[in-house]
């Protein structure tokens, strides 16, 4: 053992002269080693960092901490953001790099802020480098450094302090080695065509802190023009001033306005009177560093916070805006290939192109991909046998009739609408803890679309539910536990007494806007939208609404008990349901008191009295817990409310509360007619939102969604942007039959259904994904259809597939989540709330938190629980390949689906066929079924001598074929 120590220690030793070997050839300092604390090896800017796992590092005090949820400021790429969030944390950090060769080095250190700001000290060997340094808000982090520091006795000791009940987190380790300069890492040029996301953060989190510190003497026209440096351009900034280029692109270290603004030059300081504030300056610091991305084209742009000279008339022409029309399907040459009108346009277009359809599918991959994009389950061999049977001219129709009608069609519909609204079941940031009421709404989503509710009506419910009259008890309180859409917005940080609740109401805008109108609301927070014709004045129109609304408290750290969920009783009895929480807190505080006088009293009683007092202390712990564990005498709905105060609110600049403007009446936005609320309306004005959203003459709404429902057939909607129909958005490819469907839509009642029935009836959808090379040559993305488009299966019909065909799914419906109860949570924002539940329901069932996401929707791209996610990513990674072949769950469904097609069948050719069938809904072909054999012979050969084998060869040997077809690809995708 010691001389396989002494080899490692060598080794490691011989690795390290090697790097010292090059820096002492080379001018600048060479990167010795790289670690992410607490996270996993991976690449940054080119560079080759070390995990947690490495055996370089010591961690001699401090915790391991991960919080993936908080918004990063300055935002950065995934990747590091990964890193920057996992991190070591402790009053008292103190690490030790070892291995270390003798020599000069320099040290950078990563730190985060998680939660509010700390006073800190950073030591190098037991040197200072930061004393009393304040980290900032939550989210903020940089990169400190350089710093000087020698090896010794082959160590390098870094410590954090934090006095007081503070913390300190370090992120990640940069050492380079050499005394020379560290080189910068390559990063981006100007960046002159920025993304949508590049120009969002520039109109949010730059545009208004130049126009509010730096145009006063920075902007044409100054009465004082400063050096003669222009920034109200993106000209002026290409451009620089008299002392030279201000930016250098991706390099905030070399950038002379980052300098100015940190004020750490007293000849060099901007604004020269008052520091920009540490968030500000990060951002700009973010900015540059991404490339400075400015969407200003003009020489001069002049920025208002108010855009009166808008022209309503020209802003309506956008093709969004325009009353949705209802045009008649176009003509076409092949007059027999169409099922129904919806082809036609489809037709029309590839006619123009002057390519054709592709043929049908096979009847096989037909079922198959239309039992996916209904039920997000595979079709049973039954099924399949039915269908194929079936010659009759209603086939198709009765396939699609009979899987409209299953329930598990709204389990996978659902599930479609939860990735739009960012559903979770917990409430984010910091604690995360457990909103265990919310799965009422999930399943309130997933009943909707089994009973098809009209989509004008889910969206009323939704946002005024509470507000509107029913027929009986049962459907009032159904409304309810609908409008867990708003309560179930994000909440920020863990402020209680001046909680932002702000944060929470623009979460609440940003996803009303991209879910029902294909809008980014959000964007008009601190000045009008830089691209569509929405205001400041549009946006706190309607922040009013929901400022007027009560939101239930979930809970966080300093305040862990649930409040303002709304009882689940007839209306008359609602007053007194509501008042017992109070009464019974009260009653609690009031046991509470009681133990604690009783304690009290412990030192100063008699030795002979002490044995009474013990059981009367006892029997008031016991009466403190048997009244915390009571439950109440009804149940209670994550749900929003009418608020306490009702009315307008002021216009905050620059989205800052502390900053209000004049007062904005509640109304819908001015480009979709602005219709108002009357003056003094005693309602918060939800139940009229809902009305204007789903107002027949709003051009969005049904556009929207007829967009989502094609989406989620095709893999691409008509316009691929589903959640911006605005400037920044896409064109529709197909605006007529975008209109045709939306006019479809509305006329059948709102009907998803009726509008599946529509799209999935048709020949477009019935073409094979197999096309001629002219097709592939001029109709290479799809875009015109020309093909059906090939897919993989999204993270939840992956998993459900691998149990259903298995034989191991569980049907029935999930309900609530074993949470613990809520006596005992003590979550805090260094011990958040995490908990994985598997199950083998429908994955739709999953527990989802915000701040950690469940293992197997990580791998496999499931949604953003923090955010609207309109289309998932799709990812091929070695993980994905590594999961399949080696955990424990497809094991286990292997081992099930092995016995599943072993019992009952005999002869290895009726299993394989069997198995074919399950898996693949077809038999295999002879050479398949050859290879089949073959792997199965030598399965059964190999495994007879391996004496670990955890199975009797026979059924490992099936085992291993189940997994065999679970990794193909045929397996992962429709056709």
């Amino acid at each position: 053992m010691n001389c396989h120590r002494r080899l490692r220690t060598a080794l490691r030793t011989a690795i390290g002269l090697c790097a010292l070997a090059r820096v002492l050839a080379a001018d600048e300092a060479v990167l010795f080693r790289a670690i992410n604390l607490n996270g996993p090896g991976a690449t940054l800017l080119g560079q080759s960092w070390e995990g947690m796992d490495t055996p370089h590092l010591v961690v001699r005090q401090g915790n391991r901490f991960e919080n993936q949820a908080v918004l990063l400021r300055p935002p950065t790429d995934p990747v590091k953001a990964q890193m920057i969030r996992s991190s070591i944390i402790g009053s008292r950090v103190d690490l030790e790099l070892i291995d270390v060769p003798p020599g000069n080095y320099q040290v950078f250190v990563y730190l985060w802020e998680d939660n509010h700001s700390e006073q800190i000290d950073l030591l190098i060997n037991d040197r200072p480098f930061l004393e009393k340094a304040h980290t900032g808000k939550a989210g903020l982090w940089r990169r400190h450094g350089p710093w000087p520091a020698e090896s010794q006795d082959g160590k390098i000791r870094i410590s954090g302090r934090a006095p007081g009940h503070g913390a300190v987190n370090l992120s990640g380790l940069e050492v380079w080695s050499g005394t020379g300069p560290v080189p910068v890492p390559e990063g981006p040029q100007f960046v002159l065509d920025p993304s949508a996301e590049q120009i969002e953060f520039f109109e949010r989190r730059v545009r208004p802190v130049l126009v509010d510190n730096c145009y006063e003497c920075h902007r044409a026209g100054a009465r004082q023009f400063g050096g003669n440096l222009l920034l109200d351009s993106r000209a002026g900034i290409l451009r620089g001033g008299d002392t030279g280029p201000v930016i250098t692109p991706g390099d905030p270290e070399a950038s002379l306005l980052i300098h100015a603004i940190r004020h750490t030059d007293p000849q060099l300081t901007m604004p020269p009177r008052e520091r920009l504030s540490p968030l500000a300056v990060a951002d700009i610091e973010a900015w540059v560093r991404m490339g400075a991305p400015d969407p200003r084209t003009n020489d001069t742009v002049a920025v208002q916070l108010a855009r009166e000279s808008i022209d309503w008339d020209l802003a309506r022409q956008w093709w969004s805006f325009q009353p949705v029309s209802d045009p008649a399907p176009p003509d076409i040459q092949d007059e027999d290939w169409p099922a129904n009108p919806l082809d036609r346009f489809i037709l029309a277009r590839l006619e123009q192109a002057g390519i054709g359809p592709a043929a049908d599918a096979d009847r096989r991959a037909w079922i198959r991909r239309t039992t996916f994009t209904l039920t997000g389950l595979p079709p049973t061999p039954e099924e399949v046998a039915d269908f194929l049977a079936d010659d009759s001219p209603e086939a198709f129709a009765q396939v699609v009739d009979r899987l409209l009608a299953s329930p598990h069609y709204g389990e996978r519909w659902g599930r479609h609408w939860l990735d739009v609204v960012r559903y979770a079941d917990t409430a984010g940031d910091n604690s995360d803890f457990p909103i265990p009421q919310i799965y009422r709404y999930r399943d309130w989503v997933i009943a909707a679309f089994n009973r098809d509710l009209p989509f004008d009506q889910f969206v009323r419910e939704q946002l005024a539910g509470d507000l509107m009259p029913a027929e009986t008890l049962d459907d009032t309180l159904d409304r309810i536990v609908a409008t867990g859409y708003l309560a179930n917005a994000r909440r920020f940080g863990s402020r209680v007494e001046d909680y932002p609740q702000h944060l929470t109401i623009e979460d609440t805008l940003d996803n009303l806007g991209r879910a029902f109108l294909g809008l980014t609301v959000s964007c008009a927070r601190c000045h009008d939208h830089k691209f569509d014709p929405i205001t400041a004045a549009d946006y706190y129109a309607l922040y009013g609404i929901f400022h007027s609304t009560r939101y239930p408290w979930p809970g966080i750290e300093l305040d862990k008990t649930q409040r303002d969920l709304v009882p689940l009783v007839p209306p008359e009895q609602r007053a007194d349901a509501e008042s017992l929480p109070g009464i019974r807190a009260g009653e609690q505080r009031r046991l509470e008191r009681e133990v604690r006088r009783l304690k009290d009293r412990v030192k100063d009683t008699p030795e002979e009295e002490k044995a009474a007092l013990e059981e009367e202390i006892k029997a008031a712990e016991k009466a403190l817990n048997d009244h915390k564990n009571q439950p109440l005498p009804f149940e209670l709905a994550y749900a929003v409310a009418e608020g306490a105060r009702i009315g307008d609110v002021a216009l905050q600049r620059r989205g800052d509360p502390a900053l209000p403007g004049e007062v904005v009446p509640r109304r819908f936005l001015t480009v979709l007619g602005g219709t108002a609320l009357p003056p003094g309306h005693p309602s918060s004005g939800r139940r009229e939102l809902a009305e204007w959203i789903v107002d027949p003459a709003n051009p969005l709404t049904a556009r929207v969604m007829v967009n989502r429902i094609w989406l989620h057939h095709f893999g691409r909607g008509l316009v691929t942007t589903p959640n911006d129909f605005g400037k920044q958005g896409q064109a529709p490819t197909h605006p007529a039959l975008l209109d045709w469907l939306a006019a479809r839509f509305v006329e059948s009642g709102w009907s998803v259904k009726a509008m599946h029935r529509l799209i999935l009836l048709s020949r477009t959808y019935r073409q094979s994904a197999t096309r001629d090379e002219l097709a592939l040559a001029k109709d290479p993305t799809l875009e015109l259809y020309s093909g059906f488009p090939r897919r993989r299966l999204d993270a939840e019909s992956l998993r459900d597939a691998t149990l259903a065909i298995s034989g191991n799914l569980d049907l029935t419906p999930h309900g609530p989540h074993p949470f613990p109860p809520q006596t005992a949570w003590n979550f805090t924002q260094h011990n958040p709330f995490r908990a994985v539940y598997d199950h083998p329901r429908r994955s739709v069932y999953l527990m989802t938190q915000r701040i950690q996401r469940h293992p197997y929707l990580a791998i496999f791209d499931g949604a953003d629980p923090s955010a609207s996610t309109a289309v998932r990513a799709v990812s091929t990674t070695p993980l994905q390949a590594l999961y399949l072949l080696n955990d424990a769950f497809v094991h286990e469904q292997a081992r099930h689906f092995a016995e599943r097609i072993t019992t009952g069948t005999d002869g290895d050719e009726a299993r394989l066929r069997r198995a074919y069938e399950l898996a693949l809904a077809r038999p295999p072909d002879p050479e398949e079924l050859n290879h089949a054999r073959e792997f199965l012979e030598a399965a059964r050969t190999l495994l007879a001598r391996e004496s670990a084998a955890t199975a009797e060869p026979e059924t490992a040997a099936w085992q291993a074929f189940a997994r065999v077809l679970y990794r193909l690809n045929e397996f992962a995708y429709v056709d």
